[in-house]
């Protein structure tokens, strides 16, 4: 998809750099991927201690190989 996008120069420069990327293009999708994998994390962590665990859960029974 062709996009026109009006980028800081200093981000872009900064962005290859940083990453080795060969083109500004594979410098942004770079960042782009690293964005939305590290937002995807952020809403992992947020369900830590929102889960009710069951008391009577035996995980070693669920393993044994019967």
């Amino acid at each position: 998809m062709a996009t026109n996008l009006d980028l800081d120069p200093n981000l872009v420069e900064r962005a290859l750099a940083l990453s080795g990327a060969p083109t500004k293009k594979a410098a942004v999708t770079a960042a782009l991927q690293e964005f939305i994998s590290r937002r995807e994390q952020q809403g992992l962590l947020e369900l830590f201690g929102k889960l009710e665990w069951d008391p009577g859960y035996d995980y070693k029974q669920v393993r044994s190989r019967d």
